[in-house]
């Protein structure tokens, strides 16, 4: 795979609310991403409700790579694009650092895999949209498709087999 050809800076917003169960005292999860790196240090309180909490969490690249524009195509046609932003568990306070900011719906699943992230899918502003239907626009080349063949079967092939006299 070769190396990412687009980078877009972002800011992380990450909200935590109570938690709804005794083994939780706070659910977490990202709500938002804003385009560029604000100058707030990471982690700073945005808004507090007494319900729920907004925090500026911190900044990640969205790095876009040539060979995943077909992915970034889809998103950007579902009506909805979206990113997905992953939050690595850490032992400090505040619990979280931001992992991964990404475009590729594919990618955004497979974070999900390891269940050792939270995941969250959000809404991907249309400054950002604009710089990844350029870079498609840029970049992709449509992949023909070519359907596999299988070999034949050869049926005398199949008739020579022994039938297994030897296992006496």
């Amino acid at each position: 795979m070769s190396g990412p050809l687009a980078s877009i800076p972002v800011g992380v917003i990450v909200e935590r609310s109570k938690g709804a169960t005794p083994w939780a005292e706070f659910y977490w999860r990202a709500v938002s991403v804003l385009p560029g790196q604000p100058e707030t240090a990471p982690w700073t309180r945005l808004s507090d409700d007494g319900e729920r909490v907004t925090f500026y969490a911190g900044t990640a690249d969205i790095l876009l790579y040539p060979t995943e524009t077909g992915f970034y195509r889809d998103n950007l046609a579902s009506g909805a694009p979206s990113l997905w932003v992953a939050l690595r568990p850490v032992e400090a306070d505040p619990p979280f650092s931001v992992s991964v900011v990404t475009a590729d719906p594919n990618e955004g699943e497979g974070l999900t895999e390891t269940a050792t992230e939270l995941v969250e899918q959000v809404p991907m502003p249309s400054v950002i949209a604009q710089v990844v239907e350029a870079f498609v626009a840029q970049h992709h080349v449509e992949q023909p498709f070519f359907k596999r063949k299988r070999d034949r079967a050869n049926p005398e092939a199949l008739a020579r087999r022994g039938r297994g006299d030897d296992d006496e």
